[in-house]
C-alpha cells in the first residue's frame, strides 16, 4: 500500500452534489491540488532520509572524537603516575586527548544529532499527515482539500532547514523588563 490516493477518480471527481465533473473546473483543480500533496509528501520523504543520513553522521562524529578522549585522557593519567620518565608521553596523550575533547565540544555533535532527529521526525510526521490528506480530503472536495494543503505548507514551513538545525540549542533572547507601572493614589490596606 502506497497510501497515495488517486483523488482524480471515484468521489473526488464528483462535484458537492455527487455529479460527475471530471473534466471540469472543480476536477482540474482536485487533480492540481492533489498533484500539490503528492509532491509535499515526496520532498517529506527526502528531507527524512537526510536528516537520518545526517544524524547517523553526527553520531559517529560524537562517537569517533568522544572515545578516543576518554581513553586517551586515562592513559595519560596513568602513564603520568606510573614513572617520572613516563611524563612526555603523558603530556603528549593529555594533550591529544584535549584535542579530541575540544573538537567533540566544537562541533557540538551530540546537539546535532539531537536536531536532526527531531528535523527527521517532523518530516516523517509531515509525510504522514500528507499521505492522509490523500487518502481522505482528497475526496472530500476542492474547499477542504484546499484548506489541508495550507496546513500541510505551514507545517512544512515550521520544519527548521539545515542552515538552521541548531538554532533551539541558543538560549532565547533576554527579556526587556516592562516599564513600572505610575503610581496611583494609595489604597489602604483592608479597603
Amino acid at each position: 500500500m502506497t497510501g497515495e490516493g488517486r483523488p482524480d477518480d471515484g468521489a473526488a471527481g464528483r462535484g458537492g452534489d455527487g455529479s460527475a465533473d471530471g473534466g471540469g473546473p472543480s476536477g482540474e483543480r482536485m487533480r492540481h491540488l492533489a498533484e500539490e500533496v503528492r509532491q509535499i509528501a515526496a520532498e517529506a520523504r527526502i528531507g527524512a532520509r537526510r536528516a537520518q543520513r545526517r544524524s547517523k553522521l553526527w553520531n559517529a562524529t560524537y562517537i569517533c572524537l568522544g572515545f578516543p578522549a576518554a581513553v586517551l585522557a586515562g592513559i595519560s593519567g596513568a602513564a603520568g603516575l606510573a614513572s617520572p620518565g613516563a611524563r612526555v608521553p603523558a603530556a603528549i596523550l593529555a594533550l591529544l586527548s584535549a584535542g579530541f575533547s575540544a573538537g567533540a565540544t566544537f562541533l557540538r555533535a551530540d546537539a546535532r544529532q539531537m536536531a536532526n532527529l527531531r528535523r527527521r521526525y517532523a518530516w516523517q510526521n509531515l509525510e504522514t499527515r500528507a499521505r492522509l490528506i490523500l487518502a481522505h480530503e482528497a475526496y472530500e472536495g476542492v474547499g477542504q482539500l484546499h484548506t489541508a494543503l495550507v496546513a500541510l505548507l505551514e507545517m512544512r514551513a515550521a520544519i527548521p532547514s539545515s542552515a538552521l538545525v541548531l538554532a533551539e540549542a541558543v538560549p532565547p533572547p533576554l527579556q526587556v523588563p516592562a516599564a513600572p507601572a505610575p503610581p496611583g493614589p494609595a489604597v489602604p490596606p483592608g479597603a
